[in-house]
């Protein structure tokens, strides 16, 4: 008998064998493999949620813009309107009211102005009236200024022409005159 037959049996291999090497490699390639498979998990999971987050974000920004849409789709036609306003107010500042033969003119002019800016008040038109309040460069437009010892420094005199907000937001600043310091 040889030495390899009188050799106990045993699972072990001596080192240095090709099977040992084998083993290694084999050992080595699943752990390495289940490595790589979780680093793409984990890339596709951030993709993944990444996708998600813009749809929602798109989907969001959709919904503001619809909403935008609806808010102030209206604005050019307030434009057109307010203009009608400024000419019914034209036509009572130029009616004399004391005269009796035009007291019918002047109340029809001021039935119809207020049915007019009711109307705009409905629909978050706001009117800006702003004399004697503070200027404001988001709502006013100065049109010139004047010394005025008996008021505060920039506050609005007077108005030429009245602004309107839609929504909170500006259609038209108000025209104004600004006090300013003699």
């Amino acid at each position: 008998m040889t030495t390899e037959q009188n050799a106990p049996l045993t699972d072990e291999v001596p080192a240095g064998s090709p099977d040992v090497e084998v083993e290694l490699e084999s050992a080595t390639g699943p752990d390495a493999e289940i490595e790589r498979l979780q680093a793409e998990l984990q890339q596709a999971q951030e993709t993944a949620l990444r996708a998600a987050a813009d749809a929602q974000n798109t989907r969001r920004r959709a919904e503001q813009d619809v909403e935008k849409a609806h808010k102030f789709g209206q604005e050019k036609i307030v434009q057109d309107m307010v203009v009608v306003a400024d000419n019914l107010e034209r036509a009572l500042a130029s009616v004399d009211a004391s005269d009796e033969q035009f007291a019918t003119v002047v109340e029809g002019l001021q039935l119809t102005l207020k049915s007019l800016i009711d109307g705009l008040k409905r629909h978050h038109v706001v009117q800006l009236d702003p004399k004697g309040e503070p200027f404001d460069p988001q709502f006013h437009q100065a049109m010139t200024q004047v010394p005025n010892p008996e008021l505060e420094p920039n506050t609005v005199m007077d108005v030429f022409q009245k602004g309107y907000t839609l929504h909170g937001r500006l259609v038209r600043p108000a025209m104004v005159v600004v006090s300013k310091a003699p």
